[in-house]
């Protein structure tokens, strides 16, 4: 049976950015086997940082294999495997694919974290019917495919951890097709604790302004505005998220299930 996963250990998942987010924080995951989808993006390339020293068996997944092979190559050392394994969250049978590679590799799954998603930008008065299929197929038709898919696969005490956004709570102006994918993911996270209990934990990240290339458009239009209505009056950094995720994931959080953690320095609050 695979290690259970600790809050603090021997490895250290250290964030990039200087003042209070760059302390240090601790995990161990030495033998637990972990799928990460959006692994080349910039909170996926952290996550699989994160859960790589801290020692888990990685299968990082995304649509390139040439954005999945540079998110390696930049990977720190570790004592655990990674694998690569390209995946279009818009197709089942990608997600099937996934699941089968790393079952026969790992022999199972204890953490599932389907991090993919797109954020397109448009108003509804523009939105074709293809351009909201295509954001609710990745963002939120994918995940319930890899999470269904996954299933069989599950070993002891295995976690998943779903991708919210504050977009799901508040709405997002030119982006609600995001928003409406979003909230989605929140009831989903519910119905899935509710229903996979208690062999399975099932929580969700719900992050605000985090400063990936995604939210660049973002910034440039409403940073100043969403900084004042941010307690912390800070952007948060892709690290930050990753630890979010690593505690949900891990048996600090064993009593923990269908809650959304809120990751926005109190932007939701505030607004």
């Amino acid at each position: 049976m695979p290690a259970s996963a600790q809050a603090h250990g021997r490895r250290t998942a250290q964030g990039d950015s200087s003042g209070e987010n760059s302390r240090e924080v601790t995990f161990d995951f030495t033998g637990r086997r972990v799928i990460i989808t959006g692994a080349a993006g910039g909170i996926g390339r952290e996550l699989a940082k994160l859960f790589r020293q801290a020692g888990a068996d990685l299968a990082l997944a995304d649509l390139s294999v040439d954005a999945l092979d540079a998110a390696v190559s930049a990977l720190p050392q570790g004592s655990g495997t990674v694998l690569t394994v390209p995946y279009n969250g818009a197709d089942p049978e990608s997600a099937q694919h996934l699941v089968d590679v790393v079952t026969e590799r790992f022999g199972g799954i204890d953490v599932l974290v389907p991090a993919a998603g797109i954020y397109p930008r448009r108003a509804v008065a523009e939105m074709s019917d293809e351009e909201w299929r295509q954001v609710m197929s990745i963002n939120l038709d994918g995940v319930f495919t890899l999470v269904r898919r996954a299933l069989p696969s599950l070993g002891d005490r295995a976690a998943i951890v779903l991708f919210a956004s504050v977009a799901g709570h508040r709405g997002s102006r030119l982006h609600a097709h995001y928003a409406a994918s979003k909230a989605g993911i929140i009831a989903l996270t519910r119905s899935l604790a509710l229903e996979l209990g208690p062999e399975v934990r099932v929580n969700a990240v719900s992050p605000g302004t985090i400063m990936t290339p995604m939210v660049g458009d973002l910034v440039k239009d409403r940073g100043e505005a969403m900084l004042r209505d941010t307690p912390l009056r800070r952007n948060g950094e892709p690290m930050e998220v990753a630890r979010a995720v690593a505690f949900l994931a891990s048996d600090a959080a064993s009593f923990i299930t269908g809650e959304t953690l809120h990751v926005n320095g109190g932007l939701f609050m505030a607004g």
